[in-house]
């Protein structure tokens, strides 16, 4: 992997991460379309490194919302009550996924990470998005914007329980974490800026723990260690775009949301899954399993892209 495709997988990765349209898709999508991966070690340590450079995103969420992590912290040491209520909210939300994601990460992983089951994940999406936008609108009593709903402070245990629950659908990749958090604290009755915010600090632990996780699979696994098929320089090059991109993605959400909503981030999907579909069906790339399972993309001559 060069400087240059790790700067645009992080550039990818902060820029979707917490926009609803899927990261893990547009990486996997991204990695495969730059040819990244010839062999089966090297396909694993570019998995590896597309969760690896989530850490950005997380520094970014723990920049822009400092003054929060602090007030949670307050609270778990009984300093801080309101702190204190929303970090058990946080931590109820997370306790779905934190088992599951354990217990189903192998299958995920050999069953989910293909171009055709991300491409099927990013339409569905989309259409989930568009629904519950136009319910929301629904819900809108006239003069009244996308600002109305709930506050974090007034959101329950099982409200969060739920988002949680919906949070463990975004293990299908194309799907999107974000997607799933943000959709289900708007369907709790969250303000959509206040249900994008509580997605972003219930992200801190998610992808802070898939991030660990796939590092300490990396380095005491059987399979190849990433820092040695990649190298330390392209690493931290990806880290870095995806926190600069990622801090600019999350300003720039909270204030469309607050005045568009979610059904936008909906269509895109569906425009995208299309022009991959289409491309597909004319030719211009084609699919191949190869004697590892894993798809290729191959050119219009057949060979696998380099």
């Amino acid at each position: 992997m060069t400087m240059l495709q790790a700067a645009v997988l992080g550039l990818v990765e902060g820029i979707t991460e917490y926009l609803p349209i899927s990261s893990t898709g547009h990486l996997i999508l991204a990695s495969e379309l730059m040819g990244l991966g010839e062999t089966a070690d090297q396909r694993a340590a570019v998995d590896t490194f597309n969760i690896v450079i989530q850490g950005g995103a997380i520094l970014a969420v723990l920049g822009l919302y400092f003054p929060r992590v602090v007030q949670m912290c307050r609270g778990l040491v009984g300093k801080d009550a309101a702190g204190l209520k929303l970090a058990v909210r946080i931590i109820v939300a997370f306790l779905p996924a934190a088992v599951l994601g354990v217990l189903l990460n192998d299958w995920i992983e050999s069953k989910l990470f293909n171009t055709p089951m991300v491409l099927t994940a990013l339409a569905l999406g989309g259409v989930f998005m568009i629904v519950i936008d136009k319910w929301k609108f629904s819900q809108h009593k006239e003069g009244e914007t996308f600002e109305e709903g709930m506050d974090l402070h007034e959101m329950s245990i099982m409200q969060a329980l739920m988002i949680g629950v919906l949070q463990c659908v975004a293990m299908w990749p194309g799907t999107s974490r974000s997607m799933m958090t943000i959709a289900g604290g708007v369907l709790v009755g969250l303000k959509p800026k206040r249900a994008a915010e509580f997605s972003f600090l219930l992200g801190l632990p998610t992808l802070g723990g898939a991030t660990v996780y796939s590092l300490y699979k990396s380095m005491t696994g059987d399979g190849p260690d990433m820092f040695e098929v990649i190298g330390w320089g392209p690493i931290v090059v990806g880290m870095v775009v995806a926190t600069i991109s990622a801090m600019l993605a999350v300003k720039w959400l909270v204030a469309f949301l607050t005045k568009h909503g979610l059904a936008v981030f909906g269509y895109y999907r569906l425009i995208l899954t299309a022009v991959l579909g289409g491309a597909i069906a004319m030719g211009m790339v084609s699919l191949h399993s190869g004697d590892d399972g894993q798809l290729e993309i191959l050119d219009q001559a057949g060979e696998v892209m380099p």
